[in-house]
């Protein structure tokens, strides 16, 4: 009756550790998205940070580019910028590029914010610039890279908009959802464990009388309490 007892107790115990076992990976996973969202940046918000990182490094290079077809790098330095001209002088495009890199690194990377105004103001502006520039500035006489710098800025800053209003926000309220729905089920998931347990569970030997000195022999010499019974 005791083995019978000490088995009960181990499939008991079996089956709570296994009803435990199915529970960790849950509440693991819960764990590791809470620390990659919360504490991460998100995969998409990754992406738009070095799609910004791009327009930075693409409009540095088009613009260095230009400054040595132009007569070298040294000479178009110091016409474009320490002699800088708003109407001929391509320098205030870069300076731009830097400003919505600085602008929206520093909002959704560094403060990870979840709203779109920073980036609004950064093609609002980029907008308002290369429009007016290319309006009073004589750009288009300086060849073929006043049609291109000012065009690939303007698609840049309105394909970081796109990006982030309709890929990066989108997704992470939707990460965010998907992870508030898994809180409900790991709170239900202590009471949806073992069922009811039966009496039997509960069975433990009634308590015999007071042993006596011989009794507790017998219990630590199975061998003599065997010879008595045969006796």
């Amino acid at each position: 009756m005791d083995s019978r007892c000490s088995s009960s107790a181990d499939s008991r115990l079996t089956g709570r550790g296994g009803w435990s076992a199915n529970t960790t990976p849950l509440s693991a996973r819960v764990e590791s998205y809470e620390a990659g969202g919360k504490k991460c940046i998100s995969d998409v918000r990754r992406t738009f940070c070095l799609f910004v990182t791009f327009d930075l490094l693409f409009i540095t290079l088009l613009w260095i580019i230009e400054l040595n077809v132009n007569g070298g790098i040294q000479k178009q330095l110091k016409e474009e910028v320490l002699n800088y001209d708003y109407h001929i002088s391509f320098f205030d495009i870069f300076i731009l590029a830097v400003f919505r890199f600085a602008t929206l690194i520093l909002a959704y990377a560094v403060c990870k914010l979840r709203h779109w105004w920073a980036v609004a103001i950064t093609t609002a502006v980029s907008c308002a610039f290369l429009i007016i520039k290319v309006i009073l500035s004589k750009l288009l006489s300086q060849g073929a890279f006043g049609y291109l710098l000012p065009i690939i800025s303007f698609v840049l800053a309105w394909i970081e908009t796109w990006l982030l209003d309709f890929k990066v926000l989108p997704q992470e309220t939707e990460d965010e959802n998907r992870y508030l729905s898994t809180m409900p089920a790991t709170d239900r998931a202590p009471l949806l464990g073992p069922g009811p347990l039966s009496d039997g569970q509960f069975y433990s030997p009634p308590e015999s009388l007071a042993d006596s000195d011989e009794d507790l022999d017998d219990k630590h010499d199975p061998e003599k309490g065997l010879i008595q019974q045969v006796t």
